[in-house]
């Protein structure tokens, strides 16, 4: 699963290709079981339930579990000062004798990196510019041209320099979008870089001859050593620290060219400018070189083997229930490469999907992390086992077995008939945490089922929904290139008004009031003119 399927649709598989890594050997270092008690019991201590990890190296429930290696030397650099110029010289020595790079650098993470990059490659390395960004008045690099594969939500992050973004379909298209005013092409790493047309290998050709750097994302990926992209003609690459390094979660790692990254780092913290807000602390800094150290001697086959273990025991609990299957996928593409595990059954004989058991899950004690959804008439959980710790296979598959073979009643499929007319024109006025919005919807209603349109301040989407009783749900979907919100409506109708929420995922929630609209104009018969006017 490369980085944008993991936004786009997060139970989707991993794709298969990529490149393997060499064989490593080094004992794995087991969780202390004290020390997740403790873990679990200070974020209870605010209310706050800890999670199993079944769904992988997402930042929003934590990322990755750090090596005791990453924070043994967090907790020793956090002992000691230095001056951090010098702290970043020292590790980008390291990092490269490590890797294999010309020279690596430590940020606030792989969002932040991106961006610092952007910074060198707009302003590079005069800190005359660097304090004017993102008012771009003036410079001579501006632009940043992105293959419409590689837009994503995280290029948030060039934007953020105020940079223009040049999208292009193909190779002719590139060629033709670099110029004088281009600072950098950006790719993000997955198969589509890895080969076809407009592959890293096609592009960083180009860009050489026309002294273009290129920078790839590879947040999510296994590190190659030596490096798969800068190999492939990348000038700088850079990773999450908090992923398959299992390294500090708020850091990145960003390996290439010494002098790009030494201009990133001018425009990084402590250094005042467009980068202060990212600053990487010196315990990050120790936290990510003890990672990647660690990381060139892991017992990766070890690693896989013991994640095969932990599904097999999930697999051989639902070979128990009738009409439950399981399917393992050992992903090979450097992405999210970690084995999942696939359970399927027909939701029909159970009475449960896999969406619902998902949320029943997450919500419930003991909370699990793991991807749902349906296809081709099957419902399905996945368990991914990259951060799964010791023991988290029995809990989830008891926990599964639990579940799959109560006995259910057969689902209710009929819908309580509608209590009023919602068609026609609302005028809706949506309450964020410091903000009203005016909106509006056009609804068109066959019984039960809504379609229509839902306005927002930008732009206008389509919108779907159901009318159950006086129950109102609707859902549409904002989307712009890189980025895509879900507003999903939940209220109650009554006579010519509507009240209830907005469910917007990871931006939380918002209040919502609608009204239908009156239209107020008079009657009057229109005349049409039979020529041209005679005055205007």
């Amino acid at each position: 699963m490369n980085r944008r399927d993991a936004i786009k649709d997060l139970s989707l598989l991993p794709l298969a290709g990529g490149v393997m890594l060499p064989k490593m050997s080094a004992p794995v270092a087991e969780p202390n079981g004290a020390a997740v008690a403790a873990g679990k019991e200070i974020y209870q201590a605010i209310g706050v339930e800890p999670i199993i990890n079944c769904r992988g190296t997402f930042t929003i429930i934590g990322g990755s579990i750090e090596r005791p290696e990453v924070r043994n030397a967090m907790d020793a650099a956090a002992q000691v000062f230095v001056q951090y110029d010098e702290l970043a010289f020292g590790a980008g020595k390291r990092l490269a004798e490590l890797t294999g790079a010309e020279w690596g650098m430590v940020s606030a993470g792989c969002a932040a990196g991106m961006k610092h990059v952007t910074a060198a490659c707009v302003t590079g390395g005069n800190p005359e510019k660097l304090i004017r960004i993102p008012n771009l008045a003036g410079f001579d690099k501006t632009e940043v041209i992105i293959p419409r594969y590689s837009r994503n939500v995280y290029d948030h992050a060039l934007r953020n320099v105020g940079v223009t973004l040049i999208t292009v379909d193909s190779i002719d298209e590139l060629k033709n979008a670099i110029s004088s005013r281009t600072a950098m092409i950006y790719l993000m790493a997955m198969q589509e870089s890895m080969s076809g047309p407009m592959s890293l290998e096609v592009i960083s050709k180009i860009a050489k001859e026309k002294n273009v750097p290129v920078m790839v994302d590879a947040a999510a990926e296994d590190l190659t050593v030596p490096n798969v992209h800068l190999k492939m003609g990348a000038d700088v690459v850079i990773y999450s620290g908090g992923k398959a390094l299992c390294g500090p979660q708020c850091a990145g790692l960003v390996l290439g060219r010494k002098d790009l990254l030494m201009s990133a780092w001018q425009a990084s913290a402590p250094h005042h400018g467009p980068g202060r807000d990212n600053k990487v602390g010196r315990e990050e800094t120790m936290g990510m070189i003890a990672a990647v150290e660690a990381w060139t001697k892991r017992d990766h086959a070890g690693e896989w083997k013991r994640w095969l273990l932990w599904l097999d025991t999930i697999s051989k609990k639902m070979a128990t229930i009738d009409g439950v299957k399981t399917t393992v996928v050992e992903p090979k593409e450097l992405s999210n490469r970690t084995p999942q595990l696939r359970i399927t059954w027909d939701p029909a004989k159970l009475n449960i999907s896999g969406e619902e058991i998902a949320e029943l899950f997450g919500r419930t004690k003991p909370r699990i992390a793991l991807g749902g959804g349906t296809r081709d008439g099957a419902t399905f959980v996945s368990i991914t086992t990259g951060q799964m710790q010791p023991g988290d296979d029995k809990v989830v598959s008891d926990r599964l077995h639990e579940v799959l073979t109560q006995k259910r009643a057969p689902q209710k499929t009929d819908m309580a008939a509608a209590s009023s007319s919602v068609k026609g024109h609302w005028d809706m006025e949506v309450e964020f945490f410091t903000s009203t919005s005016k909106q509006s919807l056009i609804i068109e209603q066959d019984g039960n089922w809504l379609v229509g349109s839902h306005k927002g301040e930008f732009s206008v989407r389509e919108m779907q929904g159901t009318l159950e009783g006086n129950e109102i749900k609707m859902r549409s979907t904002d989307r712009q290139l890189g980025d895509a919100i879900t507003f999903m409506f939940s209220g109650v109708v009554k006579d010519d008004a509507m009240t209830g929420s907005i469910y917007m995922g990871e931006y939380m929630t918002a209040k919502f009031t609608a009204k239908r609209h009156t239209f107020k104009s008079k009657r009057e018969k229109i005349m049409i003119p039979s020529g041209p006017p005679l005055a205007t």
